[in-house]
């Protein structure tokens, strides 16, 4: 049941990156300038309190990782962002091959 719900995460997640890069396709074609909406500026607008809180945690427990991973991730455009979290979340969570051969008791 897990399995499923991470999976459905995953889709979710997969199917807004196509919105995005659709929305961002479609600005594209509108102003004549490819410009992507970042991951960080996404996050600001949804809620830009978690983004400051989220910052200081991660800074009181490691300030390298801020600087050098998160900050690289906030900087990508959201379509990559989500669409790579979701195939990683429909990966990791596919259903078991069944086995062949034997019985499992």
């Amino acid at each position: 049941m897990i399995r499923g719900f991470f999976r459905l995460i995953g889709l979710l997640l997969l199917a807004g990156g196509f919105i995005f890069m659709v929305y961002d396709g479609a600005r594209w074609v509108a102003d004549q300038t490819l410009k992507f909406t970042r991951f960080g500026q996404f996050w600001n607008d949804i809620n830009q309190a978690s983004q400051s809180a989220f910052r200081t945690w991660v800074e009181a427990k490691a300030p390298w990782l801020w600087t050098s991973v998160i900050r690289l991730v906030l900087d990508q455009p959201v379509f990559a962002v989500l669409g790579i979290v979701g195939i990683l979340l429909m990966i990791l969570f596919r259903p078991r091959k069944p086995l062949i051969g034997y019985s499992r008791d």
